[in-house]
Order: C-alpha cells, then structure tokens, then sequence
C-alpha cells in the first residue's frame, strides 16, 4: 500500500477534547482544526476555553464548547450527546483532563487521594464510555493523555502517577476489547512541559531541545490520523528521552533528582 500524504489530515472529522482551554488541551485542539477536524472543547476554565473555540473557528472549523467538571459523569454524557446532535457523531477522543498536586504520600487523606483519583482516571471512563456509543460501526481513535510519571517512581506524586499507570493499563484492555468495533485507543505520556498550570519548569532531557505543547499535539494528530490504522494499546513518550536515560525531574526549590525507571 503506496503511503498517502492526505493520511496526516483529519477533514471533517469529529474530535472530542477535555481541558482543551489552555496548555497541552489548546494545542491538540488548535492542531486538530488546523489538520480539518471539527472540535468539540470542554473545560472548568470558560474564559480561556473561549480563546480556544475563536482559534479552532479561526482555523475554518466548527466548534462547540462548554464548561464542564470532567468528574461529572452525567455531565459527560450530555456533552457527548451534544457533540453527537451537533456533528452527527464523533471520530476521535482525547482524554486530556486532570491533575495532581505535590504532597508525601502519608500526607494525603483519603478525600485528597479520591480527588485524584476522580480527577485523573474517572475523568476518563467518564467520556470514554458515551463517545465509543457516539462512534457506533465507524470506528475511531481514542488517545488519553497519561504522564511520564506512569512508567517511572514519582516520590510526592504517588496516587498521582498510580491513576496516570491505571489509564496506560485501561488503555491496553481497551484496545482489545473495541478493536473489533474498529477504535483504536493509545496513551501519550509526556514529561513535564511548560504550560500555564505547570510554569516554568528545568527538565534535563538527552535532546539538546525544550519540549513544548506542541510537541505533544503532533503525536495527538498522528494518533488521531489514517497515520496510525495500525497502531493501537501502546504508548508514545513525548519526554525527549528521559524514560529510557532514567529521567530528570525538576524539583520545587529548583533542583532536580534522578528517576530510574
């Protein structure tokens, strides 16, 4: 089969993405449109999620976006429903939504750890549940957004990375059971990129480069594109190399600790 640069392009095809208002989210939802998809955003932050929707219309694209507790799974399902009126179904998922915060494991109380757990691994079942329904006999492309932190020791990140290493096992499970249904379902799991939730941050990494959100929105098209039919329960480690060098890892007061993975 003679390879088609037409592959890369996602013309009018239909992309959900949580916390699409600012960092990781905005880029794969910009480079989205850009490529001719049309997107449905949802995000807590409206404000930001509004510049987000003006790029994606700016790019030609049809957008829908809502302010939306990716923890709600009622809420979920409305949104994919509105996507589905809205767009006639939905081609492609992409399960950015979450967050951690830094504290010793011992230090986390259970309501803190359920926090996290909601918030990074239910955020996820949340919407993959309704969008696999919006993408009856089509198929599609699902691509959650997991972290380094999943294959590696992340001391102060304990429940936090366990969730990020529950959805790469989700997602592999997954693969299997909705390959016959023609969904594909892949992780990518950066390193820490600069974004307005992270900051500033020093990553040592084996490239002489910075990583930044689009790095990670160029594996999130070629995920979401014909690129990668044939690929699907794996993870692509958008980390500059850290995970295979054992890691560097930026710490609060500005120094940095080895990782081994």
């Amino acid at each position: 089969m003679a390879l088609d640069p037409a592959a890369c392009l996602l013309t009018d095809r239909v992309a959900v993405v949580t916390g699409a208002a600012v960092g990781i989210g905005e880029a794969i939802a910009l480079a989205f449109a850009r490529f001719g998809a049309h997107v449905a955003l949802c995000d807590r932050d409206v404000a930001n999620l509004d510049a987000t929707a003006d790029g994606v219309e700016a790019a030609g694209r049809r957008v829908v976006a809502a302010e939306l507790d990716v923890r709600d799974e009622e809420a979920c399902v409305g949104f994919v429903a509105t996507a589905t009126r809205e767009f006639g179904g939905v081609d492609i998922l992409v399960n950015n939504a979450g967050g951690g915060f830094g504290a010793d494991f011992l230090s986390v109380s259970a309501k803190g750890q359920d926090a996290l757990v909601r918030e990074n691994f239910g955020s996820v079942t949340n919407f993959i549940r309704p969008t696999v329904a919006a993408m009856g006999g089509r198929g599609g492309s699902i691509v959650n957004l997991t972290s380094i932190e999943a294959h590696r020791a992340a001391p102060g990140y304990a429940v936090y990375s366990a969730m990020k290493a529950a959805v790469a096992n989700l997602t592999k499970s997954l693969a299997l059971e909705l390959g016959p249904r023609r969904i594909r379902v892949n992780c990518i799991a950066p390193d820490v990129i600069p974004t307005p939730g992270v900051g500033p941050v020093g990553v040592h990494t084996p490239l002489p480069v910075a990583g930044d959100v689009d790095d990670v929105a160029g594996a999130a098209v070629f995920l979401a594109s014909d690129l990668s039919r044939f690929v699907t329960g794996t993870t692509i480690h958008v980390d500059g190399g850290n995970l295979a060098a054992g890691g560097w890892h930026g710490r609060p007061d500005g120094g940095y600790v080895t990782y081994t993975p």
